[in-house]
């Protein structure tokens, strides 16, 4: 180990930097984060340092470095660009014992500045002790992705308790067992949540052991690229211990899912319905009952026809908490993967999203709106209907040469794109495979400009039950 790592408590400490340019003014910024007295040394300073130095956050001294400035310093980080004056405070800073850091040479350095994840007061420092900052930020921007926002204010409640935990649990092992049940369970998800009356309750109520309640997360998946699931929905994922998902999440996101989770398919495909939504919904309020964390896992967003509104109702008169992570929907991912534009300002100021499960009978539809000309109609779960969505879309007034596609796996490397008029949607959708997503209007002609996932191939009618289909990814 090159560098023993430290955290330094610099509350009002004195320290130095020499250098008066942007980089200077990244580290003077870093240390009065920290709480430092800075005083920087330099005969011209960039706009920053010095409106700093006018308002009091430091102190800045208009002249050339020289050793007496180490006088009382804790630390010193020379930045500037002149290496003569880099040597010199490094060698000064080393004959009084000073900790020094020059900026990009690390020869010259008695301690280095690491890479930093911040969710004060919980702080992860990465260092390649100088070898390759480039890597340590690298693995600090993965660890930012992994490491949830709230974790810092969830320390900060965990520390206002401490004290009242000593007096309710009287054992080490018993308040390092409490402290893992709160941060692994509901007390966590409550802080996520920005509850904090909801989590100090919490908190108190697992003193007497009586806190038994689960909870559910209503999760949107997305369109099936697991690079658009969410962070949030990941984190949550990741601590599930039912997920009930349906047959649209892909398996490259199920793969993500806690691996000792039991996974539950509770998915409807058209024709059959392997689970009621009664058996879901009584399913769901089961395993909250008996203290579990409940993920319930849809494609697209929850709430866009995937009637997450109503098992939520279900919930909450069951007495059920639950929180909703938000997905990408079907009508933007899988068009934004197939280079087409929901909205532009030449072919389409308006984007309208229906479901395809029409009851025949159902005359309230307002087919004369969904015909108008110039807007986007992107129709879920629509194969099946799709002789009567052209009939109807033709006979209220869209014209019958209306580019229409039909995406089928949006986002997903088999991803396939049926091209042609609407005219020929009956004929484009024979063969087609779910999911699917049907676009009507102008905006589909510029998927062959703005195609730009892996190798675009547009199939026409015909295609989609031809034995020579290619793949797209």
């Amino acid at each position: 180990m090159d560098y023993l790592p430290i955290f330094a408590k610099l509350d009002e400490r004195p320290c130095l930097v020499v250098g008066g340019g942007e980089v200077a003014w990244r580290k003077t910024r870093m240390l009065l984060k920290a709480g430092a007295a800075v005083t920087v040394v330099s005969p011209d300073a960039d706009h920053e340092v010095a409106s700093a130095a006018e308002r009091g956050e430091l102190v800045w001294v208009k002249e050339a470095f020289s050793p007496q400035h180490l006088d009382r310093m804790f630390l010193v980080i020379a930045a500037t660009d002149n290496p003569l004056v880099n040597e010199l405070v490094s060698n000064a800073a080393n004959a009084r014992n000073v900790l020094a850091n020059v900026v990009d040479d690390t020869p010259k350095c008695s301690f280095i500045v690491p890479s930093v994840v911040d969710r004060s007061p919980i702080v992860i420092a990465i260092s390649s002790a100088g070898k390759s900052p480039v890597l340590a930020r690298l693995l600090r921007e993965k660890l930012e992705t992994l490491i949830p926002a709230h974790i810092g204010r969830m320390a900060t409640l965990a520390g206002e308790f401490r004290d009242t935990l000593k007096t309710k649990v009287k054992t080490l092992t018993g308040r390092r067992k409490f402290w893992e049940m709160a941060f692994d369970g509901r007390f966590a998800s409550l802080v996520a949540a920005g509850d904090e009356n909801g989590a100090k309750a919490e908190l108190e109520n697992l003193t007497s052991g009586v806190s038994l309640q689960g909870e559910v997360a209503l999760i949107g998946a997305g369109p099936g690229d697991p690079g658009l699931l969410t962070l949030r929905a990941l984190q949550v994922m990741q601590q599930a211990d039912v997920v009930l998902y349906d047959y649209l999440v892909s398996d490259e996101i199920m793969e993500l899912c806690r691996r000792d989770a039991e996974l539950i398919c509770v998915g409807k495909r058209a024709s059959y319905h392997s689970v009621s939504q009664e058996e879901t919904n009584a399913m769901l309020i089961k395993h909250a009952q008996n203290g579990k964390r409940v993920v319930r896992l849809k494609g697209g967003d929850p709430f866009m026809f995937g009637r997450g509104g109503e098992e939520l109702q279900v919930l909450q008169e069951a007495g059920v908490p639950f929180q909703v992570v938000p997905g990408i929907t079907a009508a933007a991912g899988a068009t934004a993967y197939a280079g087409i534009p929901l909205t532009h300002r030449d072919y389409a100021q308006t984007a309208m999203f229906i479901t395809g499960h029409l009851k025949k009978e159902d005359d309230s539809f307002r087919w004369a709106t969904l015909a108008r000309g110039r807007q986007t109609l992107v129709i879920y779960m629509g194969l099946m209907k799709s002789g009567h969505i052209q009939q109807q879309l033709i006979h209220h007034g869209r014209a019958p040469d209306t580019p229409v596609a039909i995406i089928e796996n949006g986002t997903r490397a088999n991803q396939k794109i049926y091209k042609g008029q609407l005219s020929e949607l009956e004929s484009l959708a024979e063969g087609v495979g779910s999911p699917a997503l049907i676009v009507v209007g102008e905006v589909v002609e510029l998927a062959d400009q703005l195609s730009w996932f892996g190798k675009q191939s547009f199939h026409t009618a015909g295609d989609a039950h031809a034995s020579t289909v290619v793949n797209l990814g």
